[in-house]
């Protein structure tokens, strides 16, 4: 097994702790501690790696005129 690391955005949101891998900003994950939601991040990664993590998350652009 190969040890690799990975970079993570996280915040505070009032109890609850959420982040996201940074190579993966679609999948968000939340929990009561840093270290339980750094826990819920490797599970994301490794459902993400294996294919079972689905977003329906689609990108479309906006006409904006100034």
């Amino acid at each position: 097994m190969i040890k690799q690391r990975k970079r993570y955005i996280y915040w505070q949101d009032e109890n609850l702790w959420l982040g996201y891998l940074e190579d993966y900003p679609d999948y968000w994950t939340q929990a009561e501690t840093q270290q339980e939601l750094q826990a819920n991040l490797i599970d994301l990664y490794n459902e993400v790696k294996h294919e079972t993590a689905k977003s329906d998350r689609k990108v479309a652009e906006l006409e904006i005129y100034n």
